[in-house]
């Protein structure tokens, strides 16, 4: 079954770029016209904000591979657009044809304009349709919402949703129901303009009352489902999570995050590394009991815990950006979904009552 756990999602293959025959024949996957407005760029930047589920890296390796062209001819990734040209990336494969079906799955728009819409996702809700998870999916309830909006067109990569979070993270996610609003709110993103805070829920009793975590976050070299911290810079892309101590739990801490950067598995990755893994979460062994005792009552509670929260314990809580037509910053909170007001309810308990 598939995950959608990562922020971003590798759509370029290992050997979509492969040129073993000179004369084998690509397909073009994307295709973009520069408006006449537009100011110098590098294409590569250019494509990052426009294709968001593709890393720049990925897109600097097509740009290696001469799949990368502007006006039908390769370019290299430092190429610097110009208004008007036509930007193509084509691939040795042909697309896959993926149908959007509109779906009427309940959602939690907590603010909608002619631009935007901010959605409150709700934990276990796939963001993105994918292998293995082609219905039931944000995108098929939005293609659903937006089904007689004339602008709006599920298919289009030039509209809709402008940044992730991971399947079973809860919380705030931006829409771009035009061209227009997509563009300006990749490039908030991608500038790093946009506010964003979690709250998550750690293991252990964080000594500092709030903190800095920097390191660069890339795939593991060993699991390539993990991500992992190259402290020494190395590998991966430059990372920094800032975090407050909301409240301590004993065994656990209730923290507050905010994103310097935007990087796949930023705070699960962060967190972990300075030894606070995000409760409950399975993929990087939170989902173990890291800390407390070896009382058959405490085993007993935290698996009661993991129970009533059973995900990792990560909510999008806050989301702020400029509305891209008007100028207006607009800032965005949503309350913490009920598993995880249950959870820290027993843990609060727990503490007040701390005979296990």
């Amino acid at each position: 079954m598939a995950d959608d756990s990562f922020d971003e999602v590798d759509d370029f293959a290992d050997d979509d770029f492969a040129q073993e025959e000179q004369d084998s024949q690509l397909y073009e996957h994307y295709r973009f016209e520069v408006d006449k407005g537009q100011g110098q760029m590098r294409v590569d930047k250019y494509l990052a904000m426009h294709i968001v589920s593709v890393s720049r890296n990925r897109i600097q390796q097509a740009a290696d591979a001469d799949c990368i062209l502007v006006n039908d001819k390769p370019v290299k990734s430092n190429y610097k657009i110009k208004p008007l040209d036509t930007i193509s990336v084509v691939m040795n494969r042909p697309p896959r044809e993926l149908e959007i079906i509109p779906e009427n799955i309940p959602l939690d728009i907590v603010y909608e304009d002619e631009d935007v819409m901010v959605i409150n996702k709700p934990p276990g809700l796939v963001v993105h349709p994918g292998f293995g998870n082609y219905q039931g999916t944000m995108v098929n309830a939005i293609a659903y919402k937006l089904k007689d909006t004339p602008e709006y067109d599920a298919k289009d990569p030039r509209l809709g949703i402008v940044h992730r979070i991971d399947k079973d993270t809860s919380g705030l996610i931006a829409v771009a129901k035009n061209a227009y609003a997509k563009a300006h709110l990749s490039q908030q993103f991608f500038n790093k303009t946009t506010k964003r805070q979690y709250v998550a829920l750690v293991w252990g009793s964080i000594t500092e009352d709030e903190g800095r975590i920097e390191g660069n976050i890339g795939r593991s070299l060993k699991d390539r489902m993990l991500m992992t911290v190259f402290p020494d810079g190395e590998y991966g892309k430059s990372a920094v999570t800032h975090y407050k101590v909301l409240e301590r739990l004993g065994y656990v801490t209730l923290v507050q995050c905010r994103l310097e950067t935007g990087r796949t598995h930023q705070i699960r990755v962060h967190m972990k590394y300075i030894g606070h893994t995000l409760f409950n979460d399975g993929r990087y062994g939170g989902n173990e009991i890291l800390k407390g005792t070896n009382f058959t009552k405490y085993r007993q509670f935290v698996q009661n815990c993991f129970n009533i929260c059973p995900r990792q314990a990560l909510h999008a809580q806050t989301l702020g950006f400029i509305q891209p037509r008007t100028g207006e910053e607009l800032m965005f909170e949503a309350p913490l979904p009920d598993d995880m007001t249950q959870l820290l309810d027993k843990w609060r308990t727990y503490i007040a009552n701390r005979d296990i």
